[in-house]
């Protein structure tokens, strides 16, 4: 609970001092996803998260085909549209979880709906799988084995991924 405190005091504080940079390395993207977030769940940034990464069971809240081509490593498909009860009855409400999707949005909605479900300790993402892989984390295909692919929901949203070692699909 501690580690969740201080990661929500010092992201507002950062907004409130106007600093950027404090979730991802461009500005740019960081003020793109903060136009979609209403913080309604707390944040975890990519390097918290690779930095602990066997303490959560980390959700990806994209669609199957943005699952298939690409997602963080051990993480399980819970969908968006078409949530997966049956996995959602499986977890732990007092287990870490983490949600990531694209940027944020689907995965901050999905969230919420946890949270009122009881679920004690949930996280979403900050820039998601855009700003893991942006950080140059490792992302693997629906086999496991490590990729250079990214779905990017569509050809708008492919500008956000600027590692160059990345292939963007839509």
């Amino acid at each position: 609970m501690k580690h969740a405190v201080i990661i929500i005091f010092t992201f507002y504080a950062s907004l409130a001092l106007g600093q950027k940079g404090l979730y991802t390395k461009s500005p740019a993207f960081e003020a793109e996803v903060e136009n979609y977030l209403s913080f309604s769940v707390p944040l975890l940034s990519v390097e918290d998260l690779n930095s602990d990464y066997e303490r959560y069971t980390i959700l990806d809240a994209r669609e199957l085909k943005e699952f298939e081509t690409s997602h963080l490593p051990k993480a399980q498909h819970i969908g968006y549209n078409s949530i997966k009860n049956e996995l959602l009855n499986s977890l732990d409400k007092s287990q870490p979880i983490v949600l990531y999707c694209s940027i944020g949005f689907r995965s901050e909605k999905l969230g919420e709906k946890l949270k009122a479900q009881g679920f004690q300790k949930v996280y979403n993402l900050f820039g998601s799988i855009f700003e893991w892989v942006n950080q140059g984390f490792e992302v693997v295909d629906k086999e496991g084995n490590p990729t250079n692919k990214i779905h990017t929901y569509d050809k708008n949203w492919s500008k956000w991924v600027r590692n160059p070692n990345v292939e963007k699909v839509w």
